[in-house]
């Protein structure tokens, strides 16, 4: 359906932001071009724009452009990101300081898992992603509980949202398996696929509909011959997850 308001510039520079946004690797300004079906000559100056204002950087070796996370810092200021994030913090950093391991609220975004909050564990070594972290949720424990609990539209949306975002693709069935297993336990535990030596323990921050805003990962790091007890820690991390959600207000 055509829009009943048109402003060309502003449309360009969102086109450029959600191109970037799906893209596992920067872009040159050739590629960017191509892929909008533009010319370079269209795009620039937006680019320079988007540039100035920080939501976009550039490598000086490869000429490449990729997105900053401006937009995600934006997104942290709205009321509900705070509310989650301002609720969950305490509850995380009193676990996390009781048990000695990391523990991460995460949220989806565009196919994505983006870390909105750490409380890093542990008196001797520590375990903690950076803020804005992010990786495709197809291929994420944490990105998986959250996708476990949404209504089928909404977590078929996701799928396919985030797809593209797996260059060598993924097992549809046992993704079904595994978010069928997740809803029915109610949580995720196993090895880390990404990291050698960390064991994740995953639950989701549910609302007062039972679909899944937000997830807390609990992180431990195994040591040789150390037998790891992360799952005795299940009803305590499904307890934060609840209380994160009463304190901002979503159950």
């Amino acid at each position: 359906m055509k829009s009943s308001y048109s402003a060309p510039a502003l449309e360009k520079g969102l086109d450029i932001l959600e191109a970037l946004s799906v893209q596992a690797e920067p872009l040159s300004l050739t590629r960017l071009a191509a892929q909008l079906g533009r010319s370079k000559s269209e795009i620039f100056r937006m680019v320079m724009v988007l540039l100035e204002r920080g939501y976009v950087s550039r490598d000086s070796d490869s000429d490449t452009l990729q997105l900053t996370d401006r937009l995600f810092t934006l997104g942290l200021r709205t009321p509900r990101a705070r509310d989650l994030v301002s609720a969950a913090m305490p509850l995380m950093t009193d676990l996390a300081d009781r048990t000695e391991f990391s523990l991460h609220l995460v949220v989806l975004h565009q196919g994505k898992t983006v870390v909105l909050g750490a409380a890093p564990g542990g008196r001797d070594l520590v375990f903690s992603l950076r803020l804005g972290f992010h990786r495709p949720a197809l291929d994420a424990t944490s990105g998986k509980v959250v996708m476990a609990f949404q209504k089928p539209v909404v977590r078929d949306a996701i799928i396919k949202e985030g797809a593209p975002l797996m260059p060598g693709g993924f097992d549809a069935a046992k993704l079904a398996d595994d978010l069928a297993r997740i809803r029915r336990d109610g949580f995720d535990y196993h090895e880390s696929r990404h990291f050698v030596g960390l064991v994740d323990l995953c639950c989701p921050v549910l609302d007062g509909r039972g679909e899944a805003v937000a997830s807390i990962l609990m992180t431990c790091l195994r040591r040789p011959g150390e037998e790891v007890s992360l799952k005795d820690h299940l009803p305590a991390l499904a307890e934060v997850c609840a209380g994160a959600a009463r304190a901002a207000g979503l159950a």
